[in-house]
């Protein structure tokens, strides 16, 4: 992750931005566009329709490098992102270690979930050790968010957010005491939802 979030000049330290590129198009974007709303945070959310992490993690760095080169050019450092993420799926897609790599020599973090993203969403009602396939995830999730397609009850899931960062903070240590880390089950969603919400709750930010 980024060693530290930028100091910039000015009267007020201006809030982080969070670049997150993400292959669903539509769990993940519902969900970190409503974590941006409620966090206050200026999180830019990007969906790479039908990609696959390697696809993701190219947009990326595209992304990343062309908010450099405005910086640059316009002269203001407030125009780059502070960090950038990649969120996306074990499943079955090709090239996943190249992807990763590509990620870390770009200094892009990345949320990765194996088996899929709801995953997280499942760990706010539950713990999961088990390793379990994505149709009982979201069968399970239907069962704890009533009428669930795709879309996340947020409603829902607020109130047990740090029930399931507390889960998957553990869920991560388990799997890497076993020597199986990013093994089914995991998410690497936490870590980026706890930037956020480290960016929010600074008091360098002006906010409470």
């Amino acid at each position: 992750m980024s060693d530290s979030l930028r100091r910039r000049p000015g009267f007020r330290e201006p809030l982080a931005r969070f670049l997150v590129v993400c292959e669903g198009t539509v769990t993940e974007p519902h969900y970190f566009t409503d974590l941006r709303v409620q966090e206050r945070g200026l999180v830019e959310v990007k969906v790479v329709p039908g990609g696959v992490p390697k696809t993701v993690v190219e947009l990326a760095v595209r992304l990343k490098k062309e908010s450099e080169s405005q910086a640059e050019r316009r002269k203001d450092d407030n125009l780059r992102y502070d960090q950038v993420w990649c969120v996306f799926d074990i499943d079955e897609h090709p090239f996943v270690p190249e992807a990763k790599q590509q990620a870390k020599d770009n200094a892009i973090d990345v949320a990765v979930s194996n088996p899929c993203f709801e995953l997280w969403l499942l760990l706010h009602f539950r713990d999961q050790t088990a390793h379990i396939e994505r149709d009982r995830v979201a069968r399970l999730c239907r069962e704890h968010m009533p009428g669930y397609k795709k879309k996340p009850r947020c409603e829902l899931l607020t109130p047990r957010q740090e029930e399931a960062l507390k889960r998957a903070a553990q869920l991560d240590d388990w799997q890497a005491t076993r020597g199986n880390v990013g093994a089914n089950p995991s998410t690497g969603v936490h870590r980026l939802v706890r930037q956020i919400k480290a960016v929010h709750q600074s008091p360098a930010t002006g906010t409470t």
